[in-house]
Formats: C-alpha cells, structure tokens, sequence
C-alpha cells in the first residue's frame, strides 16, 4: 500500500535533482557579473569653491568600474560629452587590486579616437577582480556647462560585444560667460605667457585680468555715472540759490551763504563723506548708501559751482542791467530774461570742468562701501593681487573725462573767439562815431 507514495516521493527528489543541476549548469555558463561603474568625477578648477568644476577650463575625467573576477574584459569605450574637448597624451589606465583596492596594476593597451569616443583595447582579458581606473587629463568642458555624461560600454573575451555600463553619475558643470572663455583661451597663448613672464606687466597689465575684470567694473561705471546725473543736475538750482545770496544786499542771507561755501570749499570731501555715512547714524539718521552719496556729492559741488555762477553773473555788464530796466523789467525778469542766459553761456567751460571734477570725486565713496568703479576694482585686486583692474577703472574714467576735455577747450576757444569778434566791432565802429560827431 505504500509503494505508490514512495514512488512520487523517489519522483520529487529526481525532478529536485535535475533542477539543480541546471541552475548550476546555468550559473556556470553565465558571466560572473557585469561591469558596474563605480564612479565618474571631473576635476574641481574654480578659484573661488573648491568643489566646483567650470566649463572651458582645465579639467579631467576620472573614470572607474568594477571587474569581477574571470569577466576578461577585453576593450572599453568610453564617450565622451558633446562639446568636450580633451586629448589622451597623459591617459592613464591602471587596474585596483586587494581587498583595500590600494594595489596599482599598470594596464598594457593599445587607444584609438573616433570623434568623442574613446576606446581602449587591452593587449590581454582583463580577469583579475578589481577596479579598472581610467584618467583622461587636458579635458575642457563646454563653455555653457551642464550635467556632463559620460557614457561606457565593454567587450569580453567570451564574445560580449558593446555591453553598456549603466548608472554612470553625471558630472555637474558650471558655465562661465565669455570674457571668462576668453582670459581661459589668453592664458594658453604663448604670446601671454611671454607677457605674464615680465612682473611688471603681469601685476599692472595682465591680458587675462583687463578682459575679466571689465564686466565687473562696467557695473561700477553705471554706479559712478547714476550718482553724478543725479548729483549734477540737483546741484544746479541749489549752487544759483548760493549765488543769489551772496549777491544779496542782505547780510544774513550773504553771511550764511558764505559761511557754507567757505565751510565746503574748505574741508576735504572725503572728510564730507566720513562725518555724513558714520555721523549721521550715530545721530540716528539712517539714509540709504545711494541717496546718501548723492546728496553728499551734491552738497559739495553746489558749493563750487556756486561761486562759478557769481563770478558769471558779475562779468555781465551792469549796463545791460540798466537797460533792462529802462525798458520797464523789474529786477526778476532782468535776472531771468537778460542776466542768467548769458550767464550760463559764459560758465558752461567752467560747468563741464565741475562735472568732471564731479565724476572723479565719486571714487572717494568706494570708501564707504558704494560699489562705484574704485571699489569694485578694489574688490578684483584683494583677490587677484594684480593691480590690472585699477587700470580697467582708470580706462572707465578716461572714457568720460577725456571727450569732456575737449568739449571744454572747444567752449572756452569758442567763447575767446566771441569776445575777440566784439571788441574787433566795437573798435571798428568807434571811428564811424567820430567821424558822425565831427
């Protein structure tokens, strides 16, 4: 009765048997394990975050995949990212053994390049276990950045052909702007580095800070221009109000006004600048940096160009003054209508040479931390050690105040010529006055 159950039971144990057996027949037939990418990183180049990679700059991939053992790995291609530039005159490839994986094993192979792929063939099947290294050097990622991947597949002996490696990490690029891209081509340049070679011209003209620094002091340049169309044009009405009062028959209105001018005229603007940024909030007063400054810079020109507009009012002949009245003006529209036209006429010289003065004064404010073009300039040089960005700023200033020059020496030509064509009519037409008398 027993004997139908230990037949199925002698059946199980055979089927049991038999599958076994394939599984292992499957096993050994079956590669050991595929190739695993263990890590792919590029070299951090930016000066400023260790940890950062920049595009267009040196760089190198470093490359790394498990090998089980028996795998015979007989080539590996990497691919690498569109838009990469690199060359394989110091690729290194070695093989990490031991259970440390500290044991460096020197790989014999034959490379070959096709486009951005990079194959290595080796002169015999890898089947050691360990970690196959692959460091390519002079490696140049493109200049916008972005999440490079680089891509791997594998032959073996037994007939594997173009396996992929998968979870390759990408390597995170970050791109750089084109002045950047081009102080990165300059330093490769003989000529530059011929150049560089001089310490002279390398700490006040290097070629790779004057393209670099020039954006930077561009946004200082606005600052510096911003703060002088709005100081200038303020100072204007302010600096005729002075004039006036110290014109004025009045003595309190000339005592004041001459008090502030003298004061102002007096005393460095730079001291000006120190008493208002960290006088005024020590009082309580808290102005922001911008319109602080401009008020500042105003205050001190008005002054100067207070007496410039005096000095205008009072060269004007108080016959036509007189004539004015005559004719039934009073003393406002006098000033308005025959005075201050001509006025300004003779001070716009003197005006123009104020604005510059103006300009060029707005440097002392990089004292007080407004990012004008001094300071951001300052700014390049404590982390460069190169005095290059003050000759960027110094270009930035003589950008205005050298067309301004000439203005102002085409002006006072053109108001020298004026007063010389008056006297020559005036001289010519003295005769004819006399000869009408005689």
């Amino acid at each position: 009765m027993d004997t139908p159950r230990l037949s199925l039971h002698r059946l199980l144990s055979a089927l049991t048997a038999c599958l076994l057996v394939c599984i292992c027949a499957l096993a050994i037939a079956t590669p050991a394990s595929a190739m695993e990418a263990v890590r792919c990183t590029g070299r951090p180049n930016s000066e400023d975050d260790p940890t950062v990679i920049m595009g267009a700059t040196q760089s190198r991939i470093t490359f790394e995949a498990s090998i089980a053992e028996g795998e015979g790995v007989t080539q590996l291609t990497l691919h690498i990212p569109d838009g990469t530039e690199f060359n394989t005159e110091d690729l290194a490839v070695t093989l990490l053994t031991g259970d440390d994986l500290m044991t460096r094993n020197e790989v014999a192979y034959t490379e070959t390049v096709d486009g951005q792929n990079l194959t290595l063939t080796f002169d015999g099947p890898i089947v050691q276990a360990g970690h196959l290294n692959v460091i390519v050097y002079d490696v140049y990622f493109p200049t916008a950045g972005g999440d490079m991947q680089v891509e791997a597949t594998y032959s073996t002996a037994d007939d594997t052909k173009d396996a992929a490696i998968a979870d390759i990490p990408v390597i995170p690029v970050q791109g750089i702007s084109t002045t950047e891209a081009i102080s990165q081509w300059l330093e490769g340049q003989a000529w530059v580095q011929a150049w560089n070679s001089n310490r002279f011209l390398r700490l006040f003209f290097d070629p790779t800070l004057l393209v670099t620094s020039f954006p930077v002091v561009l946004s200082g340049f606005f600052m510096s221009i911003a703060i002088v169309a709005v100081s200038f044009p303020l100072a204007i009405p302010f600096a005729l109000v002075l004039a006036f009062m110290r014109l004025s028959k009045f003595p309190v209105w000339r005592g004041i006004a001459t008090v502030y001018v003298n004061l102002v005229r007096g005393t460095p603007l730079f001291l000006q600048i120190y008493v208002a940024f960290f006088g005024l909030p020590m009082a309580g007063i808290n102005i922001p940096n911008f319109p602080l400054g401009v008020i500042v810079m105003m205050l001190n020109s008005s002054a100067y160009m207070c007496e410039i507009f005096r000095a205008g009012i009072l060269s004007i002949n108080k016959g036509q003054s007189e004539a004015a009245r005559s004719l039934g003006m009073n003393r406002l529209q006098t000033m308005l209508y025959v005075v201050l036209p001509q006025m300004f006429r003779i001070v716009i010289p003197n005006l123009t040479n104020e604005f510059i003065t103006l300009y060029k004064d707005t440097s002392l404010l990089a004292a007080v931390g407004i990012m004008e073009l001094v300071m951001y300039a300052r700014t390049i040089v404590a982390s460069t050690g190169s005095i290059t960005p003050y000759i960027v700023a110094a270009v930035f200033y003589l950008v205005i105040t050298l067309p301004l020059s000439r203005v102002t020496r085409y002006l006072e030509e053109r108001t020298r010529r004026g007063h010389a064509h008056k006297r020559k009519s005036a001289s010519e037409s003295e005769p004819t006055k006399e000869a009408q008398h005689a």
